[in-house]
Parts: structure tokens; C-alpha cells; sequence
């Protein structure tokens, strides 16, 4: 990864969490530290992609440290949003019968991180991919209008993989869901690369995580009203559990513990 998509990514994944809310920027901070072996030109670039998210999403920069490491880089940002009160939207909303909905496509980022790794010739798919991975692009407008509409219940961002991330919903709100593995939203590039690399993409949008979209449960007559676009891939349920059409697998996504 170069310094520029570092430093944009860094901040991107942390004003995800604000648009997975619903929350309106307010600004980030930002601490670095760094080892004497960074080459010359290196903080400038990274300064520059997370300068250049930051004012597309309007989250200036409002502080932060640097300090030197002996061998490491080390980068932690820290986002802040608010949001008008009732209107977050947090994990324990799901309500039986709602609508599961995702913005945008699913697994384009996993095919990219498998580009990356496998050393994967660059053609305009593969150049799509590796963007889609470097330099995601959090959903702060599609999050706040989500949150202006009552029938939205549950929400939080794709960043696992909607196999793991779907499950805080349903754990947090005390529901189950049944998924449509045939419904799910998918890039030309996305199939394309997993043809050619006999890789499974079902399992690719549901468990390679980085997406950055968003996940969220709404009514079924709010999702009619909707003016973001979307992709309904299922159904919450009252019985507990979580049910794969179509599939016989257990889809999880990336766990972190």
C-alpha cells in the first residue's frame, strides 16, 4: 500500500464507524508514531490521503501526537460525529419482519486484499479491486439519510464481513434472520475476478469484510420510501438464529478474538 491510500484508508475505516450510525462529521484526531526508517517524502503522501478524505467528508483535523518508534509504525485515529437525539442508529433495533439491507457491493475488497496477496497481473479488473480495497469510501450521506427514516431499525458498517457482522445485529437485538445468498449485490469485476481464480463469491461477499458498506434492517413499507440506493438480501425474524438460502454452509465473516 502506498502512503497516500494509507493514509487514506486509515482515516476512511474510522468515519465508516460514524456513518454506520448515522452521525454528521465533526473532525478526527490523529497519533502517529514513527520509526527513522520511513524514507523522505513518506509522511507528506500519507498527510495527503488523509487530507484529501478528510475534506471530501467534511471531518477536519482537530489534533493529535506524533512521536518517534524504535522499528514499528503505529497509527490511531480517533473519529467523532453527532447526531440530532433519536436518531442514531446502534445495533439492538432489529425488529422481526424488517427488511436486511446492504448499500453498494459486497466482496469487492476481499477480491482485491486476494489480488494483493496472490501478486495478481494488473488489468482494469484488478485495478478496480485494488481501489476498492485502498481506498474505500465510507457512506456518511447514504448513513444520515438512513437515520431520517423512522423504519429504519438497525445499522452498523460492513467491516467484517456481513457472515460476522450481520450477527451483532441479531445478537443485540435478540432476533434471527434468513439471508438470500442469491440476492446478494455483486460487482462485474467482483465475478469476473473469482471466474477466473475458481474462488467461491458467495463466500467472498459474505466473509471477506472491508467493504465499508452499510448493513441495516428497515420495514417493509419504509424500504419502499427509501431514497438511498440499496439491496434487500433478506428478512429478520423472531425465531433466533441465522438461516443461508440457498447454501448449505455457515457463512462467517473475519472475527477478531
Amino acid at each position: 500500500i502506498t502512503p497516500y491510500q494509507l493514509g487514506w484508508k486509515s482515516a476512511a475505516v474510522n468515519f465508516s464507524d460514524i456513518a454506520a450510525m448515522g452521525g454528521i462529521p465533526v473532525g478526527s484526531f490523529l497519533a502517529v508514531a514513527l520509526p527513522k526508517t520511513l524514507p523522505e517524502g513518506w509522511m507528506e503522501e500519507f498527510l495527503k490521503g488523509y487530507k484529501d478524505i478528510s475534506e471530501k467528508y467534511g471531518f477536519p483535523l482537530l489534533g493529535g501526537d506524533t512521536t518517534s518508534s524504535p522499528d514499528r509504525l503505529c497509527i490511531c485515529v480517533t473519529a467523532m460525529g453527532k447526531a440530532l437525539a433519536g436518531r442514531s442508529r446502534k445495533r439492538g433495533s432489529a425488529k422481526p419482519g424488517d427488511l436486511v439491507c446492504v448499500t453498494g457491493f459486497l466482496g469487492d475488497s476481499a477480491a482485491g486484499l486476494h489480488a494483493v496477496l496472490n501478486g495478481a497481473e494488473k488489468d482494469d479488473i484488478v485495478a478496480y479491486l485494488l481501489e476498492c480495497h485502498y481506498l474505500p469510501l465510507p457512506r456518511i450521506e447514504e448513513g444520515i439519510m438512513l437515520s431520517r427514516e423512522e423504519g429504519v431499525h438497525a445499522m452498523m458498517d460492513i467491516s467484517d464481513g456481513v457472515g460476522s457482522d450481520l450477527r451483532h445485529i441479531l445478537d443485540e437485538s435478540g432476533v434471527g434472520a434468513v439471508i438470500d445468498t442469491g440476492a446478494l449485490p455483486t460487482s462485474m469485476q467482483m465475478e469476473e475476478y473469482c471466474d477466473r481464480n475458481s474462488i467461491d463469491k458467495v463466500e467472498t461477499a459474505l466473509c471477506g469484510g472491508e467493504d465499508y458498506e452499510l448493513l441495516f434492517t428497515v420495514s417493509e413499507e419504509a424500504e419502499a420510501r427509501l431514497d438511498v440506493r440499496h439491496t434487500v438480501i433478506g428478512v429478520i425474524t423472531e425465531e433466533k438464529g441465522l438461516v443461508w438460502k440457498g447454501s448449505e454452509k455457515d457463512y462467517m465473516g473475519f472475527r477478531h478474538f
